[in-house]
């Protein structure tokens, strides 16, 4: 089976639907809040150049975007999905691999990061030299805080002044890179005790409401 990934175009906005249904559809699978996208915007996204998709012979098969911050100061990648049909075959990380080199070169010396709940995708960032940070240290603009609206971890979000929630905030520094050539290496398990941790504290928190009111 041959997959191609290239950078989206006007050509592509046909697929745009199914890539909002698929991101849903997954995030609802995996009780995990999503900040759910329109396919308007997604066209956007493609006809700007700031997308990837993944076709296997015409057919959708995998799609990420990318979005700046701050005047080009940060960018992140959103959207992150691969078509059920073409799962297991390491696509994921090949489409993440892609977007990331391509934001290198479209907007170099930016910082890169993401937040997420996925250890998937932890471990994908992980190996391309993200390390685990606090969410100030990410980009302060309003407007992709904003976009976490439609997600079902919104409240806990805005009770922490967006400080903190149950994603994990994921930083490459290219220039802290050049000054750090040493790997920080994926621990999993640490990754997960961390969520564990995260999930309970909030969990009390909602209860002790709940109680008092």
């Amino acid at each position: 089976m041959k997959i191609s990934i290239v950078v989206t175009q006007e050509e592509h906005f046909k697929y745009a639907q199914e890539i909002c249904d698929t991101i849903e559809s997954s995030a609802l699978l995996r009780g995990t809040g999503i900040a759910k996208r329109t396919p308007e915007y997604i066209q956007k996204k493609m006809k700007n150049g700031d997308a990837v998709i993944a076709l296997a012979d015409d057919k959708f098969a995998g799609f990420c975007y990318i979005e700046s911050w701050e005047h080009g100061k940060f960018v992140a990648h959103s959207g992150l999905i691969v078509h059920p049909d073409y799962r297991h075959l390491g696509l994921a990380k090949k489409i993440k691999t892609f977007v990331f080199d391509y934001s290198l070169k479209k907007f170099p010396g930016a910082k890169i990061f993401g937040i997420t709940t996925g250890l998937a995708v932890m471990k994908i960032n992980s190996d391309l030299g993200y390390k685990p940070v606090p969410f100030s240290e990410l980009t302060t603009d309003p407007s992709f805080w904003a976009g976490c609206k439609t997600c079902t971890n919104f409240e806990i979000l805005q009770s922490k002044n967006n400080k903190m929630c149950l994603c994990t905030g994921m930083l490459y520094d290219p220039n802290e890179k050049k000054k750090e050539p040493p790997k920080h290496p994926f621990n999993e398990a640490v990754l997960k005790r961390l969520k564990k941790i995260k999930q309970a504290l909030f969990l009390n928190k909602i209860l002790a409401f709940d109680f008092l009111s």
